[in-house]
């Protein structure tokens, strides 16, 4: 299968083809999505807690993320490949760009996703005048979790919904080139993906956006303890994880996935 581009994720949106992402950390689960037909795969700093064993993204560095992206690389041959920038690595655009560098250089990410509104305008403005992809993050911002009180559902109140829809304007005309969009009510998903170009991913934002991402620990029951609302246990039924990411895949591009048992109102 030919390799997936920025252009062929534009595509999907234009053609209304569910855009299917998953988070990786490693080579063995990386190659297993890429064979499954993925077309994103995201380093996430989700590792923070999915393999490093914190309670939240906080600790992670830009040396873990460039080293689980290495990693995942080596087992693609064709799904795009984003790495999360860690918490305050980016904090000021010569910062971001000096790390957004050794993201692509060092760990051969393709895009770089970083969390954040109105506040990082001038950091996506500078990362896309040097020609580096960017996926922003609106919703729920794992890394600002202290900040806001824990993991809980964002956008709920007209005022706060209203904000996300203009910070996620101002971020696409400021060059990001994707939005991922996590734990929002339904109707403020499909706002938001109306009002935008660019495909905007979700994550617990409904069925209406152009596509979605799990964890891939999640979808094939690996995690111990509770999972989201929004997840989905796809080894359920299926007799291998190969055919559980299959069917993933399957229910993202035909919008069986997620379901109202999946979503937030």
């Amino acid at each position: 299968m030919p390799k997936i581009s920025l252009k062929k994720i534009n595509s999907l949106k234009k053609n209304k083809i569910g855009i299917s992402a998953l988070t990786s950390y490693d080579a063995s689960f990386a190659k297993l999505a890429d064979n499954c037909g993925i077309d994103i795969i995201l380093v996430g700093d989700s590792l923070g807690m999915v393999i490093q064993g914190h309670d939240t993204t906080v600790p992670v560095t830009v040396d873990d993320v460039i080293y689980h992206t290495r990693n995942v690389s080596r087992g693609l041959h064709r799904a795009f490949l984003v790495a999360d920038m860690p918490f305050m690595t980016y904090s000021d655009p010569n910062q971001a760009l000096e790390n957004a560098v050794r993201l692509m250089q060092e760990g051969g990410a393709m895009m770089i996703k970083l969390e954040g509104g109105e506040d990082q305008i001038s950091i996506v403005e500078h990362l896309a005048r040097h020609d580096i992809a960017v996926c922003a993050h609106l919703g729920l911002k794992p890394q600002s979790v202290h900040k806001i009180g824990g993991f809980r559902v964002q956008g709920r109140e007209p005022k706060e919904a209203q904000k996300m829809i203009d910070n996620a304007k101002a971020l696409q005309d400021a060059g990001a080139d994707l939005v991922l969009l996590e734990c929002v009510p339904n109707e403020l998903g499909k706002s938001i993906k109306e009002s935008l170009e660019v495909p905007v991913i979700g994550i617990g934002a409904g069925p209406f956006v152009d596509g979605q991402i799990l964890v891939l620990y999640d979808i094939l029951d690996i995690t111990q303890g509770s999972t989201p609302k929004f997840v989905k246990n796809f080894m359920i039924d299926h007799d291998s994880p190969i055919n559980a990411v299959k069917a993933y895949v399957d229910a993202v591009k035909t919008g069986k996935y997620p379901a109202a048992e999946h979503c937030f109102s």
